[in-house]
């Protein structure tokens, strides 16, 4: 029997990256902060028009998946996209045709 190359634990990696962005709510969090980089929850939840606890745990599953990343400045939280969202952003983009 041949055995994948790829380990159980990369595919429960990759599942928490899909489910992480499986949502148009997620995804358009992260189109925003592709055209805006640095948000705090409140920025985004005004111009998404959603509830704070609405998107405060849309973008806790944002960071659970590693698609989006926290950090402080001042008094505030900002959020950034990390590198696997740009490229999870990119591959959609040039598959948008399809």
């Amino acid at each position: 029997m041949i055995k994948p190359q790829t380990s159980r634990k990369e595919f429960y990696d990759w599942e928490r990256i899909f489910k992480g962005a499986a949502n148009h709510r997620r995804l358009e969090m992260l189109h925003l902060l592709e055209k805006d980089p640095r948000l705090a929850v409140d920025e985004i939840i005004t111009l998404l028009k959603i509830n704070y606890q609405t998107g405060a745990e849309h973008l806790r599953r944002l960071r659970e998946a590693r698609l989006v990343h926290k950090f402080r400045k001042g008094k505030n939280t900002l959020h950034e996209l990390t590198p696997r969202a740009i490229t999870l952003l990119n591959y959609c983009k040039s598959h948008n045709d399809e």
